[in-house]
């Protein structure tokens, strides 16, 4: 397993753009960790998808403390049904795929110069 590192500060108006370098794998998680003395203000919203095609990662609004997230998407048939645990059941979820991808971490009101660490594990 890989882990990419990515610290980002925000901006004067609380938003900041960031990027994992190119990576390849099943995304295992994603993980926030604040900066111990300038983290995000309790606003923070972040957006986290695949650059390339723009699928969602994560999304989470007013984080006010440390996040740690496992996504999974929704699998279906090659016809495109969505593939579920027993007729009518719960949908079956998987690690998502990200080949040759940067993933794109996208913050708002976050505060001036705010800090915040994302970890990104991949295998």
């Amino acid at each position: 397993m890989k882990r990419y590192k990515v610290t980002v500060t925000t901006a004067a108006d609380g938003s900041a753009t960031a990027y994992t370098p190119r990576l390849s794998g099943e995304l295992h998680a994603i993980q926030y960790v604040p900066h111990g003395v300038t983290p995000f203000d309790n606003t923070v919203d972040f957006t986290v998808t695949s650059e390339a095609t723009g699928e969602s990662l994560l999304t989470r609004t007013n984080v006010t403390a440390a996040v740690n997230a496992r996504p999974r998407v929704p699998t279906s048939d090659a016809g495109g049904t969505a593939s579920l645990y027993a007729s009518g059941g719960t949908a079956i979820q998987d690690k998502v795929a990200l080949a040759n991808d940067r993933v794109k971490i996208v913050l708002a009101q976050g505060g001036n110069a705010k800090i915040g660490t994302f970890h990104v594990l991949v295998n």
